[in-house]
Order: C-alpha cells, then sequence, then structure tokens
C-alpha cells in the first residue's frame, strides 16, 4: 500500500506556542512509518513557515517545557495556492515540496485554533485533521461558544462579556451578579493564559488590563466550586465520547489548573483516569460532550472540559477544538483508556479528515 504523505503542521504565533511543539513531537511518535511519510512544518513567533524533512529532528530542547524551540536551519517555505504539484514551495516559488495528502494542525490558540489556519488549508485544497473553519472559529470565543450551548439549552456558568472601547464594567454590578470571587478571561485564548480569579476591585481592575493585553474581548464568568472533568470526543457525523477523566490541581499550589500547574509544574495537578464517578454520571457527560461537539458544529476531534457540582449538576465550561497531545494530555489518555490506543487515535483523525475531504469535493462549486 502506497504510504500517505502527513504534513504535521505546528509552532505558530500565539502564547502555546512550546505547547504545539511539545504536541507535535508526540504525534510524530506516534504515526506509523510503514503507512505514513512524514514533513514536518514548524511557524516560528514571527509568522515564518519553516519545512523539516527529518521529523525526529526539528526541535531544540524537546524535553524542556519551557526552553524547546523549532531548530534553526528548516527551509524556509512559500505558500501557493491552486499549484497542482502541491501548495508547499521553497522561499522562491520555483521548487515544490510535493503533493500532501493530509495535514495534521497541532496549533494551539490563534492563528491556529480558531478557523484561520482551517480556512487557508482549505483555500490550499489540502485535507486537514480536526474541526473546521466555523467550529474552530466558534470554539475558540469563550463568548460565542457558551451562547451557542446556551442557546441548544446545555447548562453553563454565568457570565458577561466586556469589549475594548465599550466602556468599564463597575466591580460591584459583577459581584452582584457573579458573585465574588469571580474569574476574568480573554474571550480568545487557551491554556489558562491571561486567566486570573479576583475578589476585589483592584484585583478585577488589574485582571482586566491584563486579558486586554491579549485579546479585543473579555470574559467574566462566575466561580463554580466542583470537580473538574474532561471528556473527549472523536468523528464526524456520528461522533462518539471517551471515558471521562478528572483533573484535581493541588489545593496548596494553585487556586486554578493554571498554565504553569498544566504544563510546567509536573506536580502541579494529578489525572484522574477514568473518573471515579458513578455510570450514570458518565453517560450523562459523554451525552453532553456529544450535544455540545454538534452545537458548536465541530467535526474531527474536540476535548468538552466539565464542571461537576457538588448538587449532581454538570456545566459545560469549554470545548477545545485542538487538544493537547503532550505526554500529560487528556484526549489521547481519555481515548486509551476507552479502548482507542495512541496510534490508532492518529490514524483514526487521519481517515476522518480524508472522509471530510472526498465528501465536500462532492459539492458543486460552481452552475452548469
Amino acid at each position: 500500500m502506497e504510504k500517505l504523505r502527513v504534513a504535521v503542521l505546528c509552532g505558530g504565533q500565539s502564547a502555546e506556542h512550546e505547547v504545539s511543539l511539545q504536541s507535535a513531537l508526540n504525534i510524530i511518535n506516534a504515526l506509523d512509518r510503514d503507512r505514513y511519510d512524514i514533513l514536518v512544518i514548524g511557524i516560528d513567533k514571527e509568522g515564518r513557515w519553516f519545512a523539516y524533512e527529518q521529523a525526529e529532528d526539528f526541535l531544540e530542547h524537546p524535553e524542556d517545557p519551557k526552553l524547546i524551540s523549532l531548530k534553526e536551519g528548516g527551509q524556509q517555505i512559500s505558500l501557493v495556492p491552486g499549484d497542482r504539484e502541491g501548495p508547499f514551495r521553497d522561499l522562491s516559488g520555483d521548487v515544490s515540496l510535493g503533493k500532501i495528502d493530509v495535514v495534521f494542525p497541532v496549533l494551539h490558540g490563534p492563528y491556529g485554533e480558531d478557523g484561520t489556519m482551517q480556512g487557508l488549508l482549505k483555500i490550499l485544497h489540502v485535507p486537514f485533521c480536526g474541526v473546521g473553519v466555523l467550529g474552530s472559529a466558534a470554539g475558540m470565543d469563550k463568548d460565542v461558544t457558551k451562547r451557542l450551548l446556551r442557546d441548544a439549552g446545555i447548562p453553563i456558568a454565568k457570565f458577561m462579556v466586556l469589549e475594548r472601547g465599550a466602556g468599564e464594567v463597575d466591580f460591584e454590578e459583577v459581584r452582584k451578579t457573579l458573585g465574588s470571587p469571580c474569574f476574568v478571561k480573554p474571550a480568545n485564548l487557551g491554556s489558562s493564559v491571561g486567566i486570573e480569579r479576583v475578589g476585589d476591585e483592584a484585583a478585577f481592575k488589574a485582571a482586566v488590563e491584563e486579558a486586554f493585553r491579549w485579546d479585543q474581548k473579555v470574559l467574566i464568568e462566575e466561580t463554580l466550586t466542583g470537580r473538574e472533568i474532561e471528556c473527549s470526543v472523536l468523528g464526524n457525523e456520528d461522533p462518539i465520547a471517551s471515558l471521562p477523566g478528572e483533573i484535581i490541581t493541588d489545593p496548596e499550589r494553585y487556586t486554578f489548573y493554571s498554565y504553569e500547574a498544566k504544563y510546567i509544574d509536573g506536580k502541579g495537578a494529578t489525572l484522574e483516569i477514568p473518573a471515579k464517578v458513578s455510570e450514570e454520571v458518565v453517560q450523562r457527560i459523554k451525552d453532553l460532550a456529544v450535544r455540545s461537539f454538534q452545537a458548536l458544529c465541530c467535526e474531527g476531534m474536540a476535548r468538552v472540559d466539565f464542571f461537576l457540582l457538588e448538587d449532581g449538576r454538570i456545566i459545560v465550561n469549554e470545548l477545545n477544538t485542538i487538544p493537547g497531545f503532550t505526554k500529560i494530555s487528556m484526549y489521547p489518555k481519555l481515548w486509551e483508556i476507552s479502548g482507542i490506543p495512541y496510534g490508532e487515535l492518529i490514524d483514526r483523525l487521519i481517515r476522518l479528515a480524508l472522509e471530510r475531504d472526498r465528501r465536500e469535493k462532492e459539492l458543486k462549486t460552481a452552475l452548469g
């Protein structure tokens, strides 16, 4: 059988650049070399694209989450839409890198997970793994996510939105509406970057100012006290959900599941996989995960994050449309405990991408 050529797309211009590189390395290690030829395409923090033919040798300090970076010496490339030899070429545009059968984007955050990269790949006519343009954009914007979930009858936390230029929000109004402490978050960012838990006016104003450094829109959300549960979803038209897992953050070190606890501090949190909950709760979580996935028009993959409250309510917090694939990431771990090992999971995501591409190519694009 002829091998498929897979381009693993990683890095990017976001605060989650380093996390993306860690995820990409794990995906590359999981790809079956008997079935796939691998090209790594790394995007640096200035937005330049580099190709690495040696998939095992594209990183500096791969074992250090603080120092990990793209290696110098990659071939800088350009993009040429409509090129039959393939849209990825050297910087001059004269030499093609050859046909790419499918792209596996593992770009976390803005310019990768927000629909922009998905739109570019569609323009380039390259099949890609994961959620499409609409679902990516909706899943990235926490405000839009919550409104779509709310309209679908899916339980969410109470929230308010502040847009740049709309004037200040009075902390007393926030406190009366959402309670205190509350969370302040950039609307379009992931991995808990820019998020603060605040309980007084001074901290609130500082948190809003910091959040506006990352985004044009800020989400203010009530604090929910409960267990943090995550569930993985896989599929296109008929998605399935994994067993849920639980994030247990060290309360003596962190007040919430921060970036530091997720990716830097190896003792910041523990993962309970699967979560110790009743079968009835498992089924409710799985059902809500699939409903949330469909409400946001997702395809391929997503991780759905929940709060399980003491009174038994299950609240959807957010969806992650390009979940982490690092060594400690929940998305692949939950599928492994649910019966789909890492390598098979990557195979399935590639097949789902190719199936969607075939389906979309059957659509008419011109009259007559």
